[in-house]
């Protein structure tokens, strides 16, 4: 695989984002702390988020912020800081269950409560949505049609690899308009993958960039703007900037996904934006002629 010399590569934005919710609220966590902990655990998103809106002001970026309702609700300063820095607000549910594990009744009334808690707070509309977890799955895929009837114009939930959690093997791999299971349009801008050696590698972020080292990282995405010429999406979380979190006793797989290089991922989250031109999500969909006006 040869890379375009760097001369005939136009210029690609790319999206950084960032899905705000604190350690205690992940996935790889709750089998040992349930959500009626939540209220008692150390709070740390405000410290974390401020510490990346610094890192962003640095670098003159602006980032699509995708809110858990839960943190809405305890920091609406937060959510307005975010706001009034320039970066785009979009929405990661109210309560980070997995999507396939709520009933669609219980999905649409978070869904249209989280989006109208962070446009409340803003006083701005809310484009973008995000499930916990990537929890948009081929069993889960309804969740598209409430994602619409919400009034979102994008998604970013599905994921196309085979994973334990999540995932649509597959699923497009590239930002685009797609069709929801009842006819509707949706744009989808999934977590970036690239192709190498007949399989789909997940390099878009959060644990897959603290796991894998960056040279692997710089090299896959620069792939994807030099030889796919397109943009990729990056996410993080701001818990993966706080290596003095709380420690939890967990399985041995939970607690590697979760601490493994957190002492790592600033310094790896300054380079990238060193290298990389990024932007929030609706612009780049802006540069590819997908987001609405």
């Amino acid at each position: 695989m040869t890379a375009l010399p760097p001369q005939t590569v136009p210029l690609l934005r790319n999206a950084m984002t960032v899905d705000v919710e604190d350690y205690f609220h992940v996935a790889a966590l709750s089998k040992v702390i349930g959500r009626e902990d939540w209220e008692h655990m150390q709070y740390r998103a405000e410290d974390s988020t401020r510490k990346l809106l610094e890192l962003f002001a640095r670098f003159g970026v602006s980032a699509t912020f995708f809110i858990l309702g839960w943190v809405a609700k305890r920091s609406p300063a937060l959510i307005r800081r975010i706001h009034d820095a320039g970066h785009e607000i979009a929405c990661h549910g109210m309560s980070h269950k997995l999507v396939y594990e709520q009933t669609p009744e219980t999905f649409a009334a978070e869904t249209r409560d989280s989006k109208a808690l962070l446009e409340d707070i803003i006083g701005a509309r809310v484009r973008g949505y995000r499930a916990a977890s990537w929890s948009i799955t081929a069993r889960s895929i309804w969740a598209l049609d409430i994602i619409c009837d919400a009034g979102f114009d994008y998604d970013s939930s599905i994921f196309p690899i085979r994973h334990d959690i999540y995932g649509i093997p597959g699923a497009p791999r590239a930002p685009g308009r797609m069709t929801t299971p009842s006819g509707k349009q949706l744009v989808e801008f999934p977590p970036t993958t690239i192709s190498m050696l007949g399989m789909t590698l997940p390099v878009a972020g959060g644990g897959y960039f603290r796991l894998l080292p960056y040279w692997f990282t710089r090299m896959a995405l620069r792939q994807v703007n030099r030889v796919d010429r397109r943009p990729f999406i990056f996410y993080l979380h701001p818990w993966e900037v706080d290596p003095e979190q709380p420690r939890i006793e967990a399985g041995w797989r939970s607690r590697f996904r979760h601490y493994t290089n957190l002492s790592k991922t600033y310094g790896r989250l300054e380079r990238l934006l060193g290298e990389f031109p990024c932007a929030t999500v609706h612009t780049v969909l802006s540069d590819l002629g997908l987001a609405r006006a």
